[in-house]
């Protein structure tokens, strides 16, 4: 459902009469927490079969008007993507790698039956909204502008068919560090539930994967742990993902081992970046299938000496014990090992501006 009618697109900026307070914001920048507070614009663009993607608007971020039969309320229509723009060093505004979550946005939507953006467009409006809500950017470690861009469809019919009508969103929270637990590491449930099978939407960001885990997540949470871990749907063996994170191994003999793309799994953007920086680091890197059993088996050993977690939100994670219904288990120390912790420096000083951007991830804002 391509279509490239978008590349001419024309950015039209409504202004904003009802602006937060700077005392309020303020407020807001000095603790953002994650997710639960947002900037005062958004970016929308329409798309229609025939005319393609059209009326780009940057304006006051408000509700969505619906038609109570809009199609992603009956077919879940709907897919997004999550990235960060971050202060540089030298007092400038970054994006990490939107080109890739742009190239990923198009993934999902060929998955989901709904038009592609181009990739300049994407990347444009993100641009666009961090550049007139950049007061919003907090300062301090950890701290960045979250941003979401989603598509819907909308158009009002009830029938299973691709709808004929979406709308394209990008909306902007400052954000804090993702887990507060204080934990040096944090702690993993074995869920019995499924994420993905194959030949579903797993190597899509849509809404529904991260629904399917919210049972899982709470369940995890009501036994004392802070993440849920999945395994395959066909043999309930091999470690796939957590509820909303990629997964690393790494073994006394220098090995990083992550869970191999079968389809089911998401394509990380921070997954895809430790990749590098951990073969320029010399490292021997596998992407291969890695059971439960295993898993259980070197950490008891001490083959296994460490396991983290990453994404876009949280970065990189360590995680310290794991427990499922044949008892649990502890890594290494119980807490972030070295490998970890150097894998996330080099990553955040790429994208904080502090070291040399050999790969181009970086791209600046006016």
């Amino acid at each position: 459902m391509a279509s490239l009618a978008g590349a001419g697109l024309q950015f039209h900026t409504i202004a904003h009469h009802t602006s937060v307070s700077e005392d309020a914001r303020a407020a807001v920048l000095a603790n953002p927490g994650f997710g639960t507070h947002f900037t005062d614009h958004m970016v929308t663009i329409e798309w229609t079969d025939g005319r393609g993607w059209h009326d780009a608007v940057i304006g006051p971020r408000q509700p969505i008007a619906l038609d109570p039969a809009a199609a992603v309320l009956h077919y879940a229509q709907e897919i997004f993507e999550g990235l960060k723009a971050y202060k540089q060093t030298d007092a400038s505004i970054a994006l990490f790698r939107p080109e890739a979550n742009a190239a990923r946005f198009n993934q999902s939507a060929q998955r989901l039956a709904m038009p592609e953006l181009p990739e300049a467009v994407f990347v444009e409006a993100v641009e666009k909204l961090v550049q007139i809500d950049r007061a919003w950017i907090p300062d301090g470690e950890g701290a960045s502008l979250y941003l979401r861009p989603f598509m819907i469809a909308t158009e009002a019919f009830l029938g299973v068919r691709p709808a004929k009508q979406y709308k394209f969103i990008v909306i902007a929270s400052p954000a804090g560090y993702y887990f507060k637990s204080g934990a040096p590491a944090v702690s993993i449930w074995v869920s019995d539930y499924t994420r993905a099978a194959p030949g579903g939407t797993g190597a899509a960001k849509c809404g529904g994967n991260y629904a399917a885990s919210l049972v899982p997540q709470a369940e995890a949470i009501a036994r004392g742990h802070d993440q849920v871990v999945f395994l395959d749907a066909a043999e309930h063996k091999w470690i796939e993902e957590l509820g909303g994170m990629n997964l690393y191994f790494v073994f006394d003999d220098g090995t990083l081992l992550t869970p191999s793309l079968t389809g089911t799994i998401l394509p990380g953007i921070t997954r895809d970046s430790l990749l590098t920086l951990a073969r320029e680091e010399g490292l021997k890197v596998e992407e291969s299938r890695y059971s439960l059993d295993q898993w259980r088996a070197d950490a008891g050993s001490g083959k296994l000496v460490e396991t983290f977690a990453c994404g876009t939100a949280a970065v990189v994670t360590p995680i310290g014990k794991v427990t499922g219904r044949d008892g649990e288990f502890t890594i290494g120390s119980g807490g972030s090992g070295q490998l970890t912790q150097k894998l996330k420096a080099k990553l955040v000083a790429i994208q904080r501006g502090d070291a040399q951007d050999k790969h181009g991830w970086i791209r600046k804002i006016s």
